[in-house]
């Protein structure tokens, strides 16, 4: 039994070229992906490559004196800080200064405007629904009615109605200009689908209800219905200042006016009502490519239970209703982003936002709906541009001492194991292109951005390689002390290197991870080297200096222990082995016999 383990421990053994093959392909595959990518070098952190600084002020919203606080404050850093800076090590800062201002520092290569749009985005997402909709300077479809104040039983009377107000404005003028934005929310789950694949979505009866009613007998009209219809008709949302204005200060349960762009790109204005669905209610939201269809991007939401119930409830009361008012608003910061129109109820408490989106406008919607919107609101009180003038003279001071202590580690390995130091230091040189060329990659795939820890951490690094190739080394030496030769020296020293190996790593993989999570900032990027490093030995050691060490130990210079090899019994004190020989038999006399 004991001949075919032998057997098949030799095969493997004398295969160690597929191992370094295998590395090969890798590297090469990885290299041309780096360029591939048009990405062949890693991207720079603030502090080795400047970038942008942004200062938000933080403004008071109406009603809300106290609402500029520590702990909004806070909060909103925490949002910011995980919208531009999800995994921790794309480098951005976010901060706060004073009581009121929270600067955010945004590394050179990375898109400022989008990052700019990510933090300064309140995010406030509210689900409202259309009472009235034109493009900005044609003909509308229908028009606010007085605003009731009643009970909730006289508003639900009220509702009915206005959806049969609604119904007959809308047969009325059947020219309307008003169309559809184009973009459409619909149920996840197509089995709610019309046989159309229209679009759906939800708002409120009793939202309509509270801002359609017929007039009271007196003939007057309610000065707050007064002031929205005036608002509607004066609003031109083709001028950018007075759409930022629209709706501003307007609280979720009040009836406001908002601007958004139509599937033909022209500007749309709304008269909306009280918002039933808020961003509070969406559980998770995703980007995805929809492959069937042409509706390209899409954001995916998950409700949560309540949600789902809002959500179900008000999408089969506006599924009774006549266009314009069968329609609501999806409300991101006072701007309408889709405004579909309902056709039955919805109950899978999932929805999806789909339409003319780019990859990137619907990854940044999905993220800021997924980590919530911004306790305040704020404004950009300054942009500045930061050099890095300091952060490059730190650098090359940082990259001169980890030169010289490569130079060190070098000399050590070539005087003390001479040629053995061939094996350490290729494999030294193997794992610096394959940490280069995924760093590189890293940036574009998920922000990674080089700082200063970060170079430290590749610096610790060398010494970490470094030990594994003398556990491994001093192992080998050993059995030659022992009196074995070369060959039957590695395969033994082998099993016993790696697991001195394999626990030494992973002690500096768990530190790594420890330091990665408990901090933030800077140090976050010295833990993630670290932590990359540390695999990469593992990956280097087993796939490329074993094999190595393996083919080189059939070569007669490494074999015969050349004094240069390293290797070499007699300067290792090693004893050669006993060897038993016959003593010749002394004649035997036949005749004594």
């Amino acid at each position: 039994m004991a001949a075919p383990k032998k057997g098949r421990s030799a095969s493997a053994q004398s295969r160690p070229g597929r191992s370094l093959a295998l590395i090969l392909i890798a590297i090469v595959a990885l290299t041309g992906g780096m360029f591939l990518s048009g990405h062949s070098t890693p991207r720079l952190g603030i502090d080795l490559a400047g970038g942008t600084s942004i200062t938000l002020e933080a403004k008071n919203e109406p009603g809300q004196p106290n609402a500029i606080n520590k702990t909004n404050m806070n909060t909103a850093v925490d949002i910011m800080n995980r919208r531009v800076n999800g995994l921790g090590v794309s480098e951005a800062e976010v901060q706060t200064q004073g009581d009121r201002n929270i600067i955010v520092n945004i590394p050179k290569g990375t898109n400022s405007k989008q990052a700019r749009e990510q933090v300064g985005t309140t995010a406030k997402l509210y689900f409202r629904p259309v009472l009235a909709t034109e493009v900005s300077g044609g003909a509308a479809t229908a028009s606010p009615s007085p605003k009731p104040s009643s009970s909730d039983s006289s508003k639900d009377k009220a509702s009915d109605k206005a959806t049969d107000k609604a119904t007959s404005s809308s047969s009325a003028t059947p020219s309307a200009t008003a169309t559809s934005q184009g973009r459409a929310v619909t149920d996840a789950l197509k089995a709610d689908a019309t046989p159309s694949g229209t679009a759906k979505a939800s708002a409120s009866a009793k939202a309509s209800a509270s801002t359609s009613a017929t007039p009271s007998p007196s003939g007057s009209v309610d000065p707050a219905t007064a002031k929205l219809q005036a608002q509607y008709a004066a609003l031109d949302c083709t001028d950018k200042a007075v759409r930022a204005k629209a709706g501003d200060g307007v609280k979720p349960t009040d009836p406001t006016v908002a601007c958004g762009k139509n599937s033909s790109g022209q500007w749309q204005k709304y008269v909306l009502g009280p918002a039933e669905v808020s961003g509070t209610d969406i559980k998770s939201a995703a980007a995805v490519f929809d492959t069937q269809s042409a509706a390209g991007w899409k954001v995916t939401m998950d409700f949560t239970s309540g949600g789902s119930k809002k959500f179900a409830d008000i999408t089969g009361k506006l599924a009774k209703n006549q266009s314009p008012q069968n329609q609501f608003a999806i409300v991101l910061d006072g701007e309408v982003v889709s405004d579909p129109y309902v056709s039955q109820a919805l109950t899978g408490g999932n929805a999806e936002i789909s339409g003319s989106f780019t990859q990137t406008e619907a990854q940044d919607l999905a993220n800021m709906l997924k980590y919530g919107a911004l306790p305040l609101t704020f404004k950009e009180a300054s942009v500045t541009t930061v050099t890095a003038a300091l952060g490059g003279e730190q650098l090359h001071a940082g990259l001169i001492a980890g030169a010289i202590g490569l130079g060190l580690v070098i000399i050590y390995l070539v005087v003390y194991y001479r040629g053995l130091s061939i094996i350490a230091i290729a494999s030294l040189m193997v794992s610096a292109v394959l940490t280069y060329v995924i760093m590189a990659l890293l940036g574009p795939a998920i922000g990674f951005a080089l700082n200063l820890p970060a170079v430290c951490g590749a610096i610790v690094a060398i010494g970490i390689t470094a030990d594994s190739f003398i556990v491994f080394f001093e192992r080998i030496r050993d059995e030659i002390r022992e009196g074995r030769s070369l060959r039957p020296a590695v395969e033994r020293a082998w099993p016993r290197a790696r697991r001195t190996i394999l626990v030494s790593d992973f002690v500096s993989f768990l530190a790594a991870a420890v330091l990665f999570i408990v901090t933030v900032g800077k140090v976050q990027g010295f833990a993630f080297t670290l932590g990359l490093t540390t695999l990469l030995d593992v990956v280097v050691v087993f796939l490329f200096t074993k094999p190595l060490m393996t083919i080189l130990a059939r070569k007669k210079f490494f074999a015969s222990g050349h004094s240069w090899s390293g290797l070499d019994p007699k300067r290792l004190g090693a004893q050669p082995p006993l060897r038993r020989t016959r003593r010749a038999s002394a004649p035997v006399d036949t005749k004594e016999a």
